[in-house]
């Protein structure tokens, strides 16, 4: 008999039942779960009956071969075990007391099932209950085709501009969006600068009297959301025609509503009667996605995801998933953050993660410099509009790259610094490449984590390498060199960048590499200019405060 027609607890049962064979005539040697001796014999009768009734009929497994001596041997016995003529007469499994043994008492049945749970008389013959083999075999799921996820939009909202172009140029011309901060007064912190965005505007994308009330981070993140959409060639038309069971939102954020959450503690020194009374929803990181789906009327997948500054990746991928089992055929995903705010400064001060190079802000952030003090906070959205392909092809969606596939992992090893060798970061690189199909070799781009900071560089570097080789075809480079770390947003906005280096055939440099930390292979990194490639297919790389690590892979669609 197939393995796969035995079901979980009757192979449980079964073990139990075989066991009891084992112990032969020496009752002594039976488990005591079986009660008295008198509760044995009764036992020892049952199984002498349904032995000797079994065994007259023909067998395609021994029944001796029960009484293995390992478990290994045992459990292969019992799926071997097939039913005689006294299973079709038999009251089941809960005849045997099947409850009472292996699960809870406490059962709760109704009129029919206790009146075939009832134990058999005394000298009953207890038989072994098997599903038959075509029985099962017909509910076994059908093969399924492998869905393809495709990019067919994208939304930005960056310190190097609000469009997915105007931010890429900038990224290709090596211009920084690092400045002094505007937004509040920093004298008294050692940090002074921050990739901030000094202009920003919802108009035509958020109603007024939201905009008003929203913490910035789903301010960024709405309009973001709105704008994959346009670019999707999401008309009105279009959305009229979306199945909304199968639409979803995905968009995370590692610090959520900061600013109305702080708002509101200093409304509460005066009275809880001053307090914002949407302060809790909009503090909430979810709440983006939710009022986006609410906006758009999607009733599919929304939730958000927060895994500190890899939050992106992971909304990515699980967005992706979505869609892959057929659970839907669009999402918007991505992450928002708006953390450039005194308690958010401090935060980061307090670790001691910022770099202070308050006197040159575009020389700041500079991953794999030796000279590097720590990251930059910067601030803003990124949004993918995530497909089903043959969606995308029936609807005639322009398509910008093929989402190939992802995998995370957990350091389990520090809150905040990576681990030693790097353990986490190759598994999760290994596991992305085996879930994605994609040879290594294949691999010829990678837009790198890369954070500007002392171990965090040189760590993810000595990854690659592990990974990678000295590959003479990779490329890799830091999209935070000119924007600063957007935390949760990094992973969404460098994915952008990710799939616009697909579709540009250019890559964007290194800004600010001038001393290479010692090991580093300046040949494997992007240089201080723009550099034509051809790229097969690209990994992004985002990592998080808790040991989270994320990798995704895009190509070019084909």
């Amino acid at each position: 008999m197939d393995a796969s027609c035995v079901t979980s607890p009757l192979c449980t049962w079964l073990v139990a039942t075989c066991m009891s064979v084992t112990c032969g005539a020496d009752h002594s040697a039976c488990p005591s779960m079986f009660g008295s001796s008198k509760r044995q014999s009764k036992w020892a009768r049952g199984r002498r009956r349904v032995l000797s009734k079994c065994s007259s009929e023909p067998r395609t497994g021994s029944i001796s071969s029960l009484c293995g001596s390992s478990i290994q041997g045992l459990m292969s016995s019992c799926l071997a075990f097939e039913p005689c003529h006294e299973y079709y007469s038999s009251k089941g499994l809960s005849s045997l007391g099947f409850y009472s043994l292996f699960g809870s008492k406490n059962v709760h049945l109704n009129r029919r099932q206790r009146s075939l749970n009832r134990p058999p008389h005394s000298g009953e013959a207890m038989a072994v209950a098997v599903q038959p083999a075509m029985e099962v075999a017909t509910r076994k799921k059908p093969l399924t085709k492998q869905r393809r996820v495709v990019v067919t939009g994208m939304g930005v909202v960056t310190p190097l501009g609000h469009e997915p172009d105007v931010f890429y140029n900038n990224l290709l011309e090596g211009v920084s969006g690092i400045s002094e901060i505007e937004a509040f007064d920093c004298a008294q912190f050692p940090t002074r600068i921050a990739g901030e965005i000094k202009s920003f505007s919802t108009d035509g994308w958020v109603v007024p009297k939201l905009s008003k009330r929203m913490d910035k981070f789903m301010l960024y993140l709405l309009t973001a959301g709105k704008k994959a959409l346009a670019d999707g060639g999401i008309t009105e038309d279009v959305m009229n025609d979306l199945d909304k069971a199968k639409c979803g939102v995905l968009i995370g954020s590692a610090m959520g509503g900061m600013k109305v959450f702080n708002d509101a503690i200093e409304a509460l020194r005066v009275s809880y009667k001053k307090m914002n009374p949407f302060c809790v929803p909009f503090a909430t990181t979810n709440m983006g996605s939710a009022m986006l789906a609410m906006d758009l009327g999607w009733m599919g997948p929304n939730y958000s995801i927060s895994t500190a500054c890899a939050t992106s990746n992971f909304c990515i991928l699980n967005a992706a998933n979505h869609i892959t089992r057929g659970e839907a055929d669009v999402m918007l995903c991505g992450g928002s953050d708006a953390a450039i705010i005194p308690i958010g400064l401090g935060g980061f001060v307090a670790c001691r993660a910022l770099s202070q190079r308050n006197t040159d802000p575009t020389k700041a952030s500079r991953p794999w410099d030796i000279n590097r003090d720590g990251f930059v906070m910067g601030e803003g959205a990124g949004v993918l509009l995530l497909e089903e392909l043959e969606h995308a092809k029936r609807r005639g969606a322009n398509i910008y790259a093929e989402f190939l596939g992802g995998s995370f992992t957990c350091d389990a090893y520090h809150m905040t610094e990576p681990h030693p060798d790097g353990a986490g970061v190759i598994l999760c690189i290994e596991k992305a490449l085996a879930q994605s199909g994609v040879s290594r070799e294949d691999v010829n781009y990678i837009n790198a984590h890369a954070t500007s900071t002392p171990a965090g560089d040189l760590k993810e570097y000595q990854a690659l390498i592990a990974c990678f080789g000295q590959n003479p075809q990779l490329k890799v480079n830091s999209t935070k060199s000119m924007t600063g770390h957007l935390l949760g947003a990094a992973g969404a906005v460098e994915a952008v960048a990710a799939v616009q280096a697909i579709r540009t055939g250019w890559v964007h440099p290194n800004v600010n590499l001038e001393n290479p930390d010692q090991g580093v292979n300046t040949n494997m990194l992007v240089g201080s200019q723009k550099e034509r490639l051809d790229i097969k297919a690209v990994l992004s790389n985002s990592f998080g405060f808790g040991g989270h690590n994320s990798s995704i892979i895009f190509a070019p669609y084909k």
